[in-house]
């Protein structure tokens, strides 16, 4: 992921990418997955490697200006014997989670599998276990969709174009950068991927920003032509249904299957790195952080709370949107108290409430102070965060009738008057716990005002 470090300079940046002769039509497998994947709406992201060690998170190596030769001692040291797969992905199950994308390579080049194409990888370190393949098989068996996270730059190999890159530039390599040569390298190890162990639910691209030109620059478009029609073909051609996301902050590229924001919501731009509209006709992803750090960080005891937590993911299925949340694992192979607490809260809220999530689509209206909708056939819930004591209106309702309304939880019967236009929610009838879901049935849909 993009660190702080580089986020000042990122922000004059929003390139383009060069056009490609790509006439891609996704295959009937690939529609039914991206159905599944907007239905899902929820996810566990997992920042874990080599970069976990120092605890300073995954720009470690860029960060503290680590040359390759130096960084690649943490190979020797990377043994995380706490590590039990089965209750990782247990502990996503009992969240609600629908799918895990893993951090198999990032960008310090590390690789969590048995690759025939990098020495730098887990068989070579003291654990010598293929981390990929422990959770594809976990995740079969406990029927939770795995996606791969796949860093596009390397920071240690001397192919790739690091004399333009805009970042890893005190890793100490002399070879001159070869595209061609690296291209043939991410293609064998995306094979290796995608062939070796099952079905995979797609493939998360990330690092297309390294390649774009500096602040100062009047060219913002890549400086590298990435090939990616013949990356995306790869993929398409050896999983059909494997959907494909590029973390590169623009408008979808041809031969993409869903779209992905960094640490906002579609629509806004907290964080300074979406400036991309959300797309109208892909499914659409947030990823955020539990903490502030995506990789492990000794120095990162900022944890947003359940009640912020299970209120981003309301807020993010409000618009249409997955939530891809973050943790960030110990080097031997724990998690985090603080994570687990966090999730078991957004797993009992969801046991509860889940039907307003799972298949639902973006509210008829964007978010409000005082909560959000959402929507699934005739019912809207509206998912209260704070109403101040505020009657809570929904204006331009698009129903004719209300035919019953009711508390979620536990099905009481809430008072809603449909008057103008407007359906009203009194403020004597709001004294619930934040993050309360009322449900709203309806019928007779008002197409046109």
């Amino acid at each position: 992921m993009i660190s702080k470090f580089f986020l000042s300079v990122f922000i004059f940046v929003f390139a383009t990418q060069s056009t490609f002769s790509q006439d891609y039509t996704p295959s009937a497998v690939n529609m039914e997955a991206r159905k599944w994947f907007a239905d899902a709406r929820f996810g566990l992201f997992i920042h874990w490697g080599a970069f976990s060690i120092p605890g300073s998170g995954e720009w470690v190596m860029n960060d503290r200006k680590i040359t390759a030769q130096n960084y690649a001692q943490l190979q020797r040291f990377f043994n995380p014997t706490a590590f039990d797969v089965t209750e990782w992905v247990a502990l996503a199950k009992r969240a609600g989670m629908k799918y895990i994308t893993l951090v198999t390579r990032h960008h310090d080049g590390f690789s969590l599998w048995d690759t025939k194409y990098s020495d730098f990888n887990v068989m070579n370190s003291p654990y010598d276990k293929d981390i990929v393949k422990m959770f594809a098989d976990e995740c079969q068996k406990q029927n939770i969709k795995l996606f791969l996270y796949y860093s596009l730059l390397d920071w240690s190999r001397d192919d790739y174009p690091h004399e333009t890159g805009r970042t890893g530039q005190h890793s100490g390599r002399t070879g001159k950068g070869d595209y061609a040569s690296y291209l043939q390298f991410m293609k064998g190890q995306l094979t290796e991927l995608l062939t070796n162990y099952g079905q995979i639910g797609g493939i998360w691209f990330d690092g297309h920003w390294d390649q774009t030109a500096p602040e100062g620059e009047s060219d913002r478009s890549s400086r590298l032509d990435w090939k990616y029609d013949e990356i995306y073909s790869l993929i398409h051609d050896l999983q059909p249904q494997c959907l494909i996301g590029n973390n590169h902050h623009l408008t979808p590229l041809p031969g993409e299957d869903f779209q992905m924001f960094e640490r906002d919501l579609p629509g806004e731009n907290e964080s300074g790195l979406s400036f991309q509209n959300a797309s109208d006709h892909l499914p659409i992803e947030a990823c955020q952080t539990i903490s502030e750090s995506w990789g492990f960080n000794l120095n990162d005891t900022t944890y947003k709370t359940a009640q912020q937590l299970i209120q981003y993911l309301t807020k993010s299925a409000a618009l249409g949107s997955n939530l891809l949340l973050n943790i960030g694992p110990r080097p031997n192979g724990e998690i985090q108290p603080e994570f687990k607490e966090r999730l078991a809260a957004l797993g009992s809220w969801l046991q509860i409430n889940g039907e307003s999530i799972y298949g639902t689509s973006a509210g008829y209206l964007p978010p409000q102070p005082w909560g959000c909708l959402t929507q699934k056939d005739n019912k809207i819930y509206v998912h209260l965060f704070n109403n101040n004591g505020k009657d809570i209106l929904l204006d331009m309702f698009p129903y004719k009738k209300i035919t019953k309304a009711y508390s979620l939880k536990d099905g009481t019967a809430v008072t809603v008057t449909l008057r103008d236009g407007t359906a009203i929610i009194p403020a004597n009838s709001n004294q619930y716990e934040p993050s309360h879901v009322i449900v709203l049935e309806t019928s007779d849909l008002i197409l046109y005002r």
